[in-house]
């Protein structure tokens, strides 16, 4: 007869596109954000947390449907029949509040919002189903003052976590100033662009085809572009891609958008002026980059840190103004070795749409999302990590009928706001303990034997100092430098202090 098994047990395992975050990455993550709040919180803005779920309707972006109904975010069906899934983002949440609360909530509304966002798709390397953002975002305000306030704030922060000047650029653009480009190329009228294209569906395709395309200028360049505009190109596998058909004027007004940057901001808004021609909607898009450049280089952001660029053009699909990167221009080595830019690290513009889903009344909107993870992982390129990657100091204990001399000890460096512990396994071996301090990473181990006791004294060692001299010094050179010093009971947190460099 077969023996039972019994229950299966079950793996010890994250789910796939899941991480655990320890001791040392959460402290560094958790100072750099309290960095970045510090900046916001001096800009005016208010600091916000809301529901991690919310209702699918709500979110808008992804609506349950018969086959997937959790399609791109993790969703499920409340006691109600309500569907419900985990936010994807900060923004769609503060849209949500920004409509449940409007006659509560100042006009405009800044807030800061900082936490994990769950996104329901392949997980790869570095893509992980759960994350988090870091955003800013000023509602009810349609004055490119607010663009410009959040770009500053950005170059501020970057600087303040630990991303010198000159390491970093914020590059902005505008999405009116491409609409007036694809006027100009498909001649529509002016203010009825979205019904004429609804008509003319072979402009439209057209027109969602050159976004997509702009979209990929930063991957093939600029020759990739021009050949995707028009007949269609090779792409690295050796497969032939279909090009948007475009003519080569039409073509030419596209890149001379994209490459518009000039030597100075003038040259550049000079470029855009010519690249919209004679659009309305494209002159006004090329006058706010000229508003934003002035407000910024009235308060000292100039082209150093704020740049107006018109290579700028992610998610212009998505935006309704102003947008805005944060790019990080210092070079780092690739998992193969080889030298490249670590590029950017926030992004954001202006969406006067998003609020409107919910009163029906437009609300003017904009803001910037942080990516957390890579502004850590660029800091730690750097040496710039501002957490305190070191452990507890370490009580060990010699005599277990004196645990409460120990725990004293432990209570006085506490009070005196240094992390401390005491020694909680078995004492029987006090080399188990020194290892244990080491795993733990503490700077500083305390002893106190009967003989110490009896005179008033502890043994206080610097495990850091002992550790290199242990790898560098000679034994004379050890001799005249010992890790371990003994100081009287009543100097132990001065002691401590001296060490850790508080004293």
């Amino acid at each position: 007869m077969a023996k039972d098994k019994g229950p299966r047990r079950p793996r010890a395992e994250t789910p796939k596109g899941f991480r655990d975050y320890f001791g040392a990455e959460v402290s560094e993550r958790k100072a750099m954000l309290d960095t970045i709040a510090e900046v916001y919180h001096r800009y005016g803005f208010d600091p916000l947390e809301t529901s991690a779920v919310e209702t699918v309707e709500a979110l808008g972006k992804f609506l349950p449907d018969v086959d997937r109904p959790n399609e791109g975010v993790f969703a499920w069906q409340d006691e109600d029949q309500d569907w419900l899934a985990l936010r994807y983002d900060l923004t769609a949440p503060l849209a949500r509040v920004a409509a449940q609360y409007r006659n509560d909530l100042p006009t405009p509304y800044r807030r800061y919002a900082m936490g994990p966002v769950w996104r329901n798709e392949k997980p790869g390397p570095g893509r992980f189903r759960q994350f988090y953002q870091c955003d800013a975002d000023t509602v009810g305000s349609g004055s490119v003052a607010a663009d410009a306030e959040i770009c500053a704030m950005l170059a501020d922060a970057l600087e303040e976590v630990g991303i010198p000047r000159g390491d970093y650029v914020v590059r902005v653009n505008n999405r009116k100033v491409l609409n007036g480009v694809l006027q100009a190329i498909f001649g529509y009228l002016e203010g009825n662009e979205d019904a004429q294209l609804g008509a003319a569906h072979d402009t439209a395709t057209k027109r969602d085809a050159v976004l997509r395309t702009i979209d990929k200028f930063d991957k093939v360049g600029e020759s990739g572009v021009r050949e995707l505009l028009g007949k269609g190109r090779l792409d690295a596998s050796g497969a032939y891609i279909d090009g948007v058909g475009l003519d080569e004027g039409q073509t030419d007004r596209v890149i001379a958008f994209l490459t518009s940057r000039g030597a100075t901001t003038f040259d550049t808004l000079a470029n855009l002026r010519g690249a919209v021609g004679d659009s309305h909607i494209g002159a006004e898009g090329v006058s706010e980059l000229e508003q934003i450049a002035a407000l910024l280089d009235a308060q000292g952001y100039g082209p150093d840190r704020i740049v107006i660029d018109p290579s700028v053009v992610r998610g212009l699909g998505y935006y309704t103004g102003p947008v805005y990167e944060a790019e990080l221009t210092f070079e780092i080595l690739d998992e193969k070795g080889r030298k490249r830019q670590f590029g950017s690290v926030a992004g954001g513009g202006r969406y006067d749409d998003l609020v409107k889903r919910f009163t029906g009344q437009s609300v003017p909107a904009t803001g910037v999302s942080i990516g957390v993870d890579r502004l850590l992982a660029a800091l730690r390129a750097k040496g710039r990590v501002q957490g305190d990657g070191r452990g507890p100091v370490v009580v060990t204990v010699m005599d277990r009928d004196r645990m409460a001399d120990y725990q004293a000890m432990a209570t006085d460096l506490r009070r005196a706001g240094i992390r401390a512990e005491v020694y909680l396994g078995n004492p029987k071996n006090f080399g188990n303990q020194l290892k244990y301090a080491d795993k733990r990473n503490s700077p500083v181990a305390i002893i106190q034997g009967g003989d110490e006791a009896a005179r008033g004294v502890v043994q206080v060692k610097d495990l850091y100092l002992g550790a290199k001299i242990a790898a560098e010094a000679s034994h004379e050179e050890w001799r005249a430098q010992p890790a371990q010093t003994e100081v009287a009971r009543a100097d132990l947190v001065a002691e401590v202090r001296r060490i850790l460099g508080q004293g």
